[in-house]
């Protein structure tokens, strides 16, 4: 492992472990030494997203040692970004001191999907323990995560950080990375294109304003909250439709002079998005799945085939999409901070964690910053 005098690496770190559900405790576990093609990322600020809360309160989609991730001295959190402060063997891509942001994915890297650049969907997902380790790894889901003060990432999920983009600005690209992930798949070439963004949480506020970004016309938002499609509008939605006040296909058909939209990217995860997707979209059009709801749906099929659409699922930020999204970030093409609503220090994690849980003061994304991470705000502001 290589290190610099001037980012000096503890032997132990605090860090926060899950317990029995929704039992989360602050306690010191040893600072992990990069292997082969990793380097060490000292924490600087994480976001906490929805799927955190998921796995914190019930478990999957977190897989740890093949199982269930309670009382498995595992650390839970994903969307982080800090400083490079130590390399493993060989590693020459990053220098200590360089500020990154994180994928969450890092596939195996020889399994068939890997191969074909699709790691999120990787073959061996959460074969990274025991005898049964693959070298996959997905930080926060299969093994430690980032809500504490020092992790170990593989390189292909570090994406450089300009010092124009401050800690919780970073933090978001991995969820602008999801939103550019769904477009990807869609086709990428949207300029000019009819897209519909249904849901204005975290992933759908920002995907109305990559869409937007990569050129769509018109770009619609649909939600539930006026508060969330005003920031959507001033994040590049052409139109916005409260759902409780209209109906949504009907709006949307009316603003499309009756014939649909080319795209949908469903990120609501609403019992009936699906049908409702379907009914929004111009006869070929494609709908991305970027939610998932709670529970089994209803599907009308027919539909769906009478009618020619596509239908697509999207697992995280795969295909490099948050290096594009950091570009456009970089550029300004869109101001990602106004989704960050709220930040506390790490060792204050359970009420930012209900925070965000409870919606608290309309809280859309709460980041959690280690104490050591303010002289870098102050360098990158």
């Amino acid at each position: 492992m290589t290190t610099h005098e001037d980012y000096p690496v503890p032997e132990t770190m605090k860090a926060w472990v899950l317990g029995d559900p929704g039992e989360l405790h602050y306690v010191d576990k040893p600072v992990p030494t990069p292997k082969k093609a990793e380097v060490l990322v000292r924490i600087d600020a994480v976001a906490i997203c929805a799927t955190d809360l998921e796995i914190i309160y019930h478990g999957p989609p977190a897989l740890i040692e093949g199982d269930l991730p309670f009382n498995k001295n595992y650390t839970p959190g994903h969307e982080y970004m800090g400083t490079v402060v130590a390399l493993g063997p060989g590693v020459d891509e990053f220098k200590i001191g360089e500020r990154v942001t994180v994928e969450i994915h890092a596939g195996c890297g020889q399994c068939k999907r890997c191969r074909q650049g699709m790691y999120t969907s990787c073959h061996n997902y959460g074969k990274n323990y025991g005898d049964v380790d693959k070298g996959h790894r997905a930080n926060g889901f299969t093994t430690d995560g980032g809500f504490c003060e020092y992790q170990v990432n593989n390189i292909n999920t570090l994406v450089h950080v300009h010092d124009s983009m401050s800690d919780e600005e970073a933090t978001l690209v991995v969820t602008a990375g999801t939103s550019m992930y769904g477009l990807t798949e869609l086709g990428g070439l949207v300029a000019g294109e009819s897209v519909v963004v249904s849901g204005p949480g975290p992933i759908g506020l920002l995907g109305a304003a990559v869409a937007k970004a990569l050129g769509a016309q018109p770009v619609i938002l649909t939600g539930t909250r006026d508060n969330r499609l005003e920031i959507g509008k001033q994040l590049g939605a052409d139109h916005v439709i409260n759902i409780r006040k209209e109906d949504p296909v009907a709006a949307v058909r009316k603003l499309t002079g009756g014939k649909g939209v080319d795209y949908v990217v469903e990120c609501s995860g609403a019992p009936n998005a699906v049908n409702e997707a379907a009914q929004m979209l111009n006869r070929g059009g494609k709908i991305c799945l970027a939610a998932f709801p709670s529970d089994s749906v209803p599907v009308d099929v027919a539909y769906l085939v009478r009618n020619n659409i596509y239908l697509y699922g999207i697992r995280g930020e795969g295909k490099t999409a948050t290096h594009r999204a950091e570009a456009f970030m970089r550029q300004k093409r869109f101001d990602a901070t106004l989704i960050h609503t709220h930040t506390f220090e790490m060792d204050n994690l359970p009420e930012a964690l209900r925070y965000a849980k409870d919606r608290v003061e309309d809280a859309i994304k709460v980041v959690v910053k280690n104490r050591h991470a303010v002289p870098m705000v102050a360098a990158a502001e």
